[in-house]
């Protein structure tokens, strides 16, 4: 059977041009870059050579770049150094964050009494800046404020200057979860105020288990996980050293062809969406489509009824891969607390459709068709 893949934002295929790179250090280059001698040296300037890479294109200091196992370590770090190291008694987050912020920031509301806000959204799903000042004005600690740059399920993109520059006015501590957003889109982190952002190679056809956290350079904070000197005495643990090789490589691959590829991929998304409404009666979008939003999301929502109530299993059942929300909460029928915070609608079935540079009209053809014969 044919199977389509339209759930890139769970994960993307790796390139083959990236696996060229990193086989070299699954086979003959592979040296424990903490040991001395040539094998160990060679490691080591591949790891140093990717940081640079990696710190060049995000427009970084290479002391400011920290390679991790991906988005939940690095989002972790950054709470947790905030909360332990940087004096933050207050956390201010959404309630559509990645579970890797709201478990880890619930976490540290319940064990250590941190304070815990949630910043009220706007009807189309953004973050309400007028909110967001009054609860940076009104608070009698310091506060760290974790906003995501791009959400994951309805594809809503922050303004991260302006959050950025608002928690300057206030002495805040500002992380953005950046999983989605880094290799899809140019940054400037040396003219963007920001203190934290991360990142997952798989999310741009790079390797899974490695990310980065980027700490501006006038953050100072301690460990996360304690061991050995790796990463600069930050991150202790034997470096993964193909996939940081991999990671630089798909990150620049990715940044080389973004023009092409992110005009490529919106079309596809926007060419869905007129489809989608043209051919299934009722069918609505989630977040701001037209608006702020994810080139690389479409989440639909659909009339409830006892088909489309089967919809993921059914189209699955046909070689369709999609997602019903977040990815890495799909083997619970929880549902998702994105949807419930922003469109808490009983009556439609929510599907993500995220797309990538291997995708086709041809694909987005077959899969409305077959949403038509289902539903």
């Amino acid at each position: 059977m044919e199977r389509i893949y339209f759930d890139n934002a769970a994960t993307t295929p790796l390139d083959k041009a990236v696996l060229d790179v990193m086989l070299p250090y699954l086979t003959e280059k592979f040296g424990n870059p903490s040991s001395i001698y040539s094998y160990g040296r060679e490691s080591k300037l591949g790891i140093e050579t990717a940081r640079k890479t990696v710190a060049k294109i995000l427009n970084a200091n290479p002391g400011e770049i920290f390679f991790t196992s991906g988005g939940t370590e690095s989002s972790n770090t950054a709470i947790n150094a905030a909360v332990n190291n940087l004096g933050c008694r207050h956390i201010i987050t959404s309630p559509i964050e990645h579970h890797a912020t709201l478990h880890a920031t619930d976490h540290l509301h319940c064990k250590q009494e941190v304070k815990l806000s949630h910043v009220k959204l706007l009807a189309n799903g953004h973050v309400d800046m007028d909110d967001l000042r009054r609860l940076l004005s009104t608070s009698e600690e310091r506060c760290l404020v974790t906003l995501m740059h791009a959400n994951n399920e309805i594809g809503n993109l922050l303004d991260i200057h302006a959050v950025g520059n608002l928690c300057k006015e206030f002495d805040a501590i500002f992380h953005s979860d950046t999983v989605q957003t880094v290799g899809h889109y140019p940054f400037d982190l040396r003219n963007t105020p920001v203190h934290f952002i991360n990142g997952a190679g798989h999310k741009f056809h790079g390797p899974k288990g490695v990310g980065i956290l980027y700490i501006n350079e006038n953050v100072k904070i301690d460990p996360f996980i304690h061991g050995g000197a790796q990463e600069r005495n930050m991150r202790a643990g034997t470096e993964n050293l193909y996939g940081i090789v991999g990671f630089a490589k798909a990150l620049e691959l990715a940044t080389e062809h973004y023009e092409e590829h992110s005009k490529y991929i919106n079309d596809l998304r926007m060419y869905m969406a007129e489809q989608l409404q043209q051919h299934i009666p009722g069918v609505t979008f989630n977040g701001d489509l037209h608006g702020r939003s994810l080139y690389t999301v479409l989440s639909a929502a659909f009339p409830k009824t006892e088909k489309t109530e089967m919809i993921l299993f059914n189209m699955d059942i046909n070689g369709i891969c999609a997602s019903g929300g977040s990815a890495c909460t799909s083997g619970a029928d929880a549902g998702s607390h994105v949807i419930r915070a922003i469109n808490n609608d009983p009556n439609k079935i929510t599907v993500r459709f995220s797309f990538s540079k291997q995708n086709t009209k041809e694909e987005v053809d077959k899969v409305v068709a077959k949403l038509k014969e289902l539903i």
